[in-house]
């Protein structure tokens, strides 16, 4: 599967396929367990909530991962930095299996992966001054800079844009903006090859996420270094990675590079997901008409997801085949090389408007089917 994945073009190297990945993941799968019972506490059950993963990012690459709450993104993101232990699979880190390594094992490399946390908030120490947080990857790993780890850390906050005389303030006298951008120097501190951040800019104001995330364009443009960018805002994601993943329920369900996602997309649940997202021409009803899906009921529960394809209970194609079988992610005819898709019924690679609405809400159709009956009985009356 990982030989259809290709290098999006635009990125210094040409169309070349990259010689080795910088990070391959393979069927990961992180199962945490349900205790119940009384009084002796046994496993009944298991939250799958990621269920046999396969991923790769090569080395100065955006790539970005996205789905609604609950698919298994944020899991993945710790999984790959190593905060979680994997259930079964592998992690492939520049032709090394990390994905059991000891801790001893993990130490030549934790320099190297970096995350940045969602919460800018709580994953910051109060305790701590700002220089003291963003020096303290450089105390745990032994590294003494030239000029001194205060000079480096000024060093850093000036390269995220904050002012070097920061330096001795506490994070309470930041905004979550600027909080963010220290999470960022912090990240950056060690001089990773691989980031990964974890909705970075999903607790902050409109306004502020685009500066973190131009910020974060700027360090990945002048540092090379490859993000997993993790998100559920569309328009964030399409704006900053390079190649996108589609998540549902513990599983990639699409895969390709930015303009075949978001403009050429197969997968019914990616079609719904761009569906979804908000655009000011067309509240204002000017620009391009698109597709309208309203999907019905939630996520099911990952603790039992169902048989064959896991979105076949939302989907509006679901036949008997998706129940009795998984859909392989691979490279449908028609699509571009790296675009793989796991659908055993795929839609048309096109977002254009539909001869009529998907709308499998009931409670939806009943509240808009209200003001036309509401307006059929007044002329009655």
């Amino acid at each position: 599967m990982t030989e259809d994945l290709v290098l999006p073009a635009g990125r210094g190297t040409g169309d070349a396929v990259a010689p080795e990945p910088l990070l391959q993941v393979s069927g990961l799968v992180k199962h945490f367990p349900v205790k119940g019972g009384f009084p002796i506490r046994r496993t009944v059950g298991a939250v799958q909530a990621v269920d046999g993963l396969d991923l790769v990012v090569h080395a100065g690459e955006s790539f970005g991962l996205v789905g609604e709450s609950g698919c298994g993104k944020s899991t993945t993101g710790r999984l790959i930095t190593r905060l979680l232990e994997p259930t079964h699979g592998t992690i492939t880190y520049r032709g090394r299996d990390i994905g059991h390594a000891t801790r001893r094992q993990l130490a030549p490399i934790r320099s190297e992966i970096q995350m940045i946390f969602q919460d800018p908030y709580s994953s910051l120490n109060p305790r701590q001054t700002v220089g003291k947080i963003i020096s303290g990857p450089m105390e745990i790993n032994g590294i003494e800079p030239e000029g001194g780890r205060e000079k480096r850390v000024r060093e850093l906050l000036e390269i995220v844009g904050l002012n070097p005389e920061h330096f001795n303030r506490f994070p309470h006298e930041f905004s979550g903006g600027q909080r963010q951008r220290i999470g960022v120097a912090r990240a950056l501190a060690l001089e990773p090859k691989l980031i990964v951040a974890d909705e970075p800019v999903s607790a902050l104001d409109v306004s502020i996420q685009a500066q973190v995330v131009n910020l974060l364009q700027q360090v990945q443009r002048e540092l090379g270094i490859a993000f997993v960018f993790i998100a559920h805002d569309l328009a964030v994601v399409r704006h900053f990675s390079q190649r996108v993943a589609v998540m549902y329920l513990g599983k990639i369900i699409e895969v390709g590079d930015r303009d075949s996602i978001y403009t050429r997309p197969r997968h019914p649940y990616t079609h719904a997901l761009l569906s979804a997202v908000p655009e000011v021409n067309l509240v204002s009803g000017e620009g391009p008409q698109r597709e309208r899906i309203r999907l019905a009921g939630d996520v099911p529960s990952p603790i039992s997801p169902p048989s064959g394809c896991r979105f076949r209970t939302r989907c509006w194609k679901a036949q008997d085949k998706c129940a009795a079988e998984e859909p392989p992610l691979i490279r449908l005819s028609g699509n571009r090389d790296g675009h793989l898709t796991a659908c055993h019924f795929p839609e048309e690679p096109t977002t254009e408007p539909r001869d009529e609405d998907i709308v499998l809400d009931p409670a939806l159709t009943a509240l808009e089917d209200r003001p036309a009956a509401d307006a059929e009985a007044e002329r009655e009356g």
